[in-house]
């Protein structure tokens, strides 16, 4: 396809204005706890009841929130909920993994309104471009010219320093050295005038898991992903941690064995690679694990032995956290069904009795509910939460 550039002539959801303190703070709200009456808004944000109707007033008329039917209670006049608009915000979330990637299109609720992927050996910036290039032209050729308005901008979740991950990828120094250096927003601006905002993959999918998942639940806790790399993220008082340098709970980093030789952090012990290279060598296409759940089926014993081998080192780096932060949980979750998931936690806390942590009270530990997608959702929710949300600082720009 030629270079086509792709313009939103209305300037998109941006034309709207950055909110409010207040308007943040109350679709916030209503975004973590769902349709909400206005007075039990004003009662938890401590607003009065009159500037909460008047900013629910605005909030109506920018098409970013929905009334619901009234609902009688045993006194009192009825109460009429309110819940974020899903077509009042589009946004759209790339994830760009070591052996696939995913383009969707997110609304306000959270939903995929649609997705491309694509899965390769490695990826390059010309490969990662060509692919968001016509995943754009190919979504917006389906949308209204109103939906097309109201996308906010492009949020990506992709792993931090990809250059330095030549053996485990077999791809060659010259070509993931592409990446060092490697500007999102100019090379997306040349195509695009859609906002970019950037995030490291574990930290987007801990945000996900957050806003959208189990996590909503929980106020403090330690959260691991394992994907291709095992990798994390950090929620403290509520609040998705990014840390200096946005690379906060990069837990894959965690010692879990001999220090004096070499693939002695978890992210050597518990991550797909591993399971990718044993499938390799017993001559089952390691690719398939990359396509979808169904890619998971008949690769036995591989994934027996790979969970196993697993678990252990993962309960060191539960223990290890903890010897850190007094966690309230540690929540794992990955890029594999839900089936595996859940051998995979009962075997962590299994490894768990065997390990001593005098000194420290374990953490509950808890599977995530988001999965497979919770990298690309949370890239999706970037723009969504830099121009509509409080919360803690989990983006660049």
């Amino acid at each position: 396809m030629d270079n086509m550039t792709i313009r939103d002539p209305a300037g998109g959801a941006n034309q709207i204005g950055v909110r409010d303190h207040n308007e943040r703070l109350m679709l916030s709200l209503i975004h973590r706890h769902g349709a909400i009456a206005s007075a039990e808004i004003a009662r938890r944000t401590r607003l009065s009841p009159q500037t909460v109707s008047v900013i629910l007033r605005k909030l109506e008329a920018d098409e970013l929130v929905v009334k619901g039917e009234p609902q009688r209670g045993k006194v009192g006049k009825p109460l009429t909920p309110v819940a974020l608009n899903p077509d009042g915000v589009l946004s759209l979330g790339l994830k760009i993994g070591r052996r696939s990637c995913d383009l969707v299109l997110m609304d306000f609720a959270g939903e995929l309104r649609a997705r491309h992927s694509s899965t390769y050996q490695f990826p390059t910036p010309d490969t990662i471009l060509e692919f968001l290039r016509e995943g754009l032209e190919e979504i917006r050729r389906d949308l209204t010219p109103r939906q097309i308005e109201r996308i906010c901008g492009i949020g990506i979740a992709a792993p931090f320093e990809m250059w330095n991950w030549l053996d485990a990828v077999n791809a060659t120094p010259t070509e993931m050295d592409a990446w060092r250096g490697f500007d999102f927003a100019a090379e997306i601006a040349k195509f695009s005038n859609y906002r970019v905002y950037l995030s490291n993959d574990a930290t987007a999918a801990c945000a996900a898991e957050h806003g959208f998942g189990r996590g909503r639940e929980v106020a403090d806790y330690a959260y691991l992903f394992i994907g291709y790399f095992a990798g994390g993220g950090v929620v403290l008082n509520d609040q998705v941690f990014a840390g200096r340098s946005g690379n906060a709970g990069a837990l894959g980093t965690l010692p879990v064995g001999d220090t004096s030789r070499a693939g002695h952090q978890l992210i050597h012990n518990a991550s797909l690679y591993l399971l990718e290279r044993r499938l390799a060598e017993a001559g089952v296409d390691p690719m398939q694990i990359w396509t979808g759940p169904e890619g998971w089926q008949n690769i036995e014993p591989h994934l027996t032995d790979w969970i196993t081998e697993a678990a252990k080192p993962i309960a060191i780096a539960v223990v290890a956290m903890c010897s850190v932060i007094d966690f309230q949980a540690v929540m794992l979750d990955g890029g594999f069904p839900a089936d595996v998931r859940a051998r995979l936690v009962e075997q962590v806390r299994a490894a768990l009795t065997e390990i001593d942590s005098q000194g420290i009270i374990l953490p509950d530990l808890l599977e995530g509910s988001v999965g497979p997608d919770a990298r690309v959702i949370g890239a999706g929710s970037l723009p969504i939460t830099a121009q509509y949300l409080l919360t803690g600082s989990v983006f660049g720009s």
